[in-house]
């Protein structure tokens, strides 16, 4: 978005716009909603506006639910932006923290710090994009008496002199400059710099959110990283320094689900457990507790050993029921054989296949054309390897 066409919403017109206009789900709907404004005589700027942030509140349901059709974004700001209740854990990890207020150093849209200053926590909200800080101002306007917005570079904006209770909340940028959809691919391109941000959180009560596939070996030794899943997808890296840090915590996979929150925490990468032989259950970890490298942890609470030392899979003889495992009841193995998957497949009348796999260069999608898929059940396939080679594991998900 440009600051003219953000200037065009920001009027009596353009807002009353924008709300008659309400969420725009599919193309259909931007296209009927563009000729009717264009007949109405609004401008071609107006117009894009106002489409162009219906557009947005759609999208942004997912992440915002009610609260996005309150809410102005931009594309980049959006896709950047954390899910409000995972915004709103942050804020929770800052109040027991006895944080009274914190920085949030590229705020980007605003959605952590709708959640701090929702918690009562003073916020002063900064981004360097004049039309990002812009959105946040007016998305955090309903808190106008705690929550603060301007245009800056993080580097500019630490509160001096240091305080106790003071937190600093960054969000380095993954973008290039503006709006663009471009990914940064190099560490040492994001704004504000890394090393910077470390030395911040070397100095200060910090929490940093980062993209959960960061290079390990960027994570400094004194910091807590806590790699984040919500509802199945892993979400982010939040690396907590200071009094926001768990003492004796060093690794933390957090795992969401609806509005439940579980945890498993340890004071280093766990170490796996020992390979065993296939049971009769096979459990896939959250990419949360993947990422954090606390396979092990899991698998010690499900009294379940690895596959195969090389593959995050799990195996054990009992039925569990846990938030950190997707639980699989093995119905049969065989060879990664095409012939032999069809003829299971025919034995076991099994028409409709979910296809999963690690370890194997298969592209699901692919395979799946191989097979003969005519039956009235359904399962799970998994294509993985273990000790015994590369196997086929046909099983009904728990």
């Amino acid at each position: 978005m440009e600051m003219s066409e953000l200037a065009a919403l920001l009027t009596r017109e353009g807002l009353a716009l924008l709300e008659d206009t309400g969420a725009l789900e599919s193309r259909d709907d931007v296209a009927r909603a563009v000729s009717r404004l264009r007949a109405d005589g609004h401008s071609s700027e107006l117009v894009s506006a106002v489409v162009g942030q219906a557009s947005l509140r759609a999208r942004a349901a997912v992440k915002f639910g009610e609260f996005a059709q309150r809410m102005l974004f931009t594309r980049a700001g959006l896709e950047q932006a954390t899910r409000l209740k995972v915004a709103a854990q942050h804020a929770v990890r800052l109040r027991r923290a006895g944080m009274a207020a914190v920085s949030d150093l590229g705020c980007g849209i605003g959605g952590d710090s709708l959640a701090f200053a929702g918690a009562g926590i003073e916020v002063d909200a900064v981004d360097a994009d004049e039309v990002t800080a812009a959105v946040a101002a007016y998305n955090l306007a309903p808190f106008g008496e705690v929550a603060s917005v301007r245009q800056g570079l993080a580097e500019d904006c630490l509160p001096e002199p240091p305080r106790a209770s003071h937190a600093v909340w960054l969000d380095p940028a993954r973008r290039t400059a503006g709006h663009s959809e471009t990914r940064r691919t190099a560490a040492s391109d994001w704004s504000p710099p890394l090393d910077w941000c470390f030395e911040v959180a070397g100095q200060r009560p910090t929490g940093i959110k980062l993209g959960p596939g960061l290079d390990r070996d960027l994570i400094p030794g004194d910091v807590e990283a806590q790699w984040v899943s919500a509802d199945g997808d892993v979400v982010e890296l939040v690396l907590w320094s200071g009094a926001l840090a768990r003492e004796g915590v060093r690794r933390a996979a957090l795992v969401m689900r609806d509005d439940v929150r579980h945890e498993i925490t340890a004071p280093a990468d766990a170490e796996d457990a020992p390979v065993r032989e296939l049971g009769a259950f096979l459990h896939e970890p959250d990419g949360a507790v993947i990422r954090a490298r606390l396979i092990g942890e899991a698998a010690r609470m499900l009294d379940a050993g690895m596959l195969d030392e090389q593959i995050a899979y799990l195996t054990g003889d009992a039925a569990v029921t846990s938030p950190f495992v997707q639980s699989f009841r093995v119905r049969e193995t065989m060879p990664a054989h095409v012939k032999t998957i069809n003829a299971a497949l025919r034995a076991n009348d099994i028409g409709r296949l979910e296809i999963k796999k690690r370890g194997m260069d298969i592209d699901p999608a692919a395979f799946r054309k191989k097979l003969n898929l005519r039956g009235s059940q359904a399962a799970t396939l998994v294509l993985t390897r273990s000790a015994a080679g590369r196997v086929a594991i046909l099983a009904d998900r728990v």
